[in-house]
């Protein structure tokens, strides 16, 4: 038996949940799932600048768990980009901030998200 995942912190969801090749219909083209907190690592490592240490006590995991859904992430951009696919964001296990982001890890500022993975 595995042992269950453990939720991670998020500090806000996509404007979009959907991106593709313009001037394609997306329902004819092959999709990509990439979780919310696949897009938040991305998110904080690339777009906030922290080093993968940093973003592991943001999220509330480990730096090896981070470091992992890191590159998986990635490959699933690069996947997107490079073979035309549609990548949409959604799902996973995550804990949504409902306030400052600097506060995530007060337990009555948070809100559990559950799904089922791909």
């Amino acid at each position: 038996m595995s042992r269950p995942l453990k939720p991670r912190y998020v500090c806000e969801l996509p404007k979009f949940n959907m991106f593709g090749p313009k001037g394609m219909r997306t329902r004819d083209l092959e999709k990509i799932n990439m979780t919310i907190d696949e897009l938040e690592t991305i998110r904080l490592i690339d777009h906030e600048d922290m080093t993968q240490e940093e973003a592991a006590v943001q999220m509330n995991v480990a730096r090896t768990t981070i470091q992992r859904i890191y590159v998986s992430a990635r490959k699933k951009i690069a996947d997107a980009i490079i073979s035309g696919k549609v990548l949409l964001l959604e799902g996973g296990d995550y804990v949504l901030c409902e306030k400052d982001c600097r506060s995530c890890n007060k337990p009555e500022h948070m809100r559990r998200h559950s799904f089922k993975r791909h």
